[in-house]
């Protein structure tokens, strides 16, 4: 099996990025589908993004694709139409783009992995077919279904992400990995298998993971959002239609976070005042991921505590 990857250190690749400051899109895109060849599969892929100055995350595994990924602006329409044309399963693929642009520190290089699962859903029920998906449903019908009495919200992502943002009523389903949720969100909505259930997650793939597990479940009437938090928002805008969604949408690169409203709906882990900025603890062998306001990260040097501190 061939190997590729990158010869130059991270360091210097983050020192490159920042030195061309070239406008960049940060897009995302999933596509479930059957995967035979993985090898020569994740090899072309490498290589060609490679060549359109791709950066970011790809997984690639027998159930498909799923992709984090920044790119030039100047060649997006170019590799939009190459992934296209890639396979035909991806023509027509919905590509998800960030709300803003110059996104210069999202990503410093390059992976394209082979996985056991594009997403790790912990499924090891023999009997589950991952074939029906919950009904997608758009901005506008989003907006009026938060409305409705006889439908519940259900944030499919884990708790650290709906710390800082989630639709107005939702419910979390707690946990720290979607494995956990996945386990959970069977028994949690059991007194609601008469009603709606719209599930939501950053751009899609674990929501329309989750959806066919609940219809598996015997649950009948599963919605999820096109395109996830992202898809809602970029339609909304698009439509021209109220932005629902509460807070500040977590995402898993350099940035952490996304605004989406001005509401800050978190606080800070330290003096307990309103915050979304996500930090690592800057004690190596702690490294918590935490809320910590700006204040604070002065008088705690970016540490989680004063012992971290003390260590550093």
């Amino acid at each position: 099996m061939s190997i590729l990857h990158n010869y130059i250190s991270k360091k210097e690749l983050k020192n490159n990025i920042l030195l061309k400051n070239e406008p960049r899109l940060v897009l995302s895109f999933y596509k479930y589908f059957y995967i035979k060849e993985l090898e020569s599969f994740r090899d072309e892929i490498y290589k060609n993004f490679f060549e359109y100055k791709i950066l970011g995350r790809v997984y690639i595994s027998h159930e498909g694709i799923n992709a984090q990924i920044s790119i030039p602006i100047y060649i997006y329409s170019m590799f939009k139409k190459f992934l296209y044309q890639f396979n035909p399963v991806l023509n027509g693929l919905r590509i998800n783009k960030t709300f803003h642009t110059n996104n210069v520190n999202a990503f410093w290089l390059l992976s394209v992995k082979i996985k056991k699962r594009i997403v790790n859903d912990g499924i090891k029920n023999p009997l589950f077919l991952f074939k029906n998906v919950g009904t997608y449903i758009n901005a506008e019908k989003v907006n009026l279904m938060l409305n409705d009495k006889n439908t519940i919200f259900v944030d499919m992502r884990n708790s650290y992400e709906y710390k800082i943002g989630h639709f107005p009523n939702a419910l979390e389903i707690k946990s720290n990995t979607f494995r956990e949720q996945l386990k959970n969100v069977i028994k949690v909505m059991q007194y609601a298998k008469n009603k709606n259930i719209v599930m939501y997650c950053t751009g899609g793939i674990r929501c329309e993971k989750a959806t066919s597990w609940m219809i598996f479940n015997g649950f009948k009437n599963v919605y999820h959002i096109e395109g996830g938090i992202i898809g809602y928002v970029n339609q909304a805008k698009k439509k021209r239609l109220p932005i629902l969604f509460k807070g500040s949408n977590f995402v898993f690169d350099n940035r952490m976070i996304e605004k989406i409203s001005e509401d800050i709906i978190s606080v800070c882990k330290q003096c307990n005042k309103p915050s979304d900025n996500y930090v690592n603890c800057a004690f190596n062998l702690c490294h918590l991921l935490f809320i910590q306001c700006f204040n604070c990260s002065i008088n705690f040097k970016n540490c989680c505590s004063f012992n971290c501190m003390k260590s550093i």
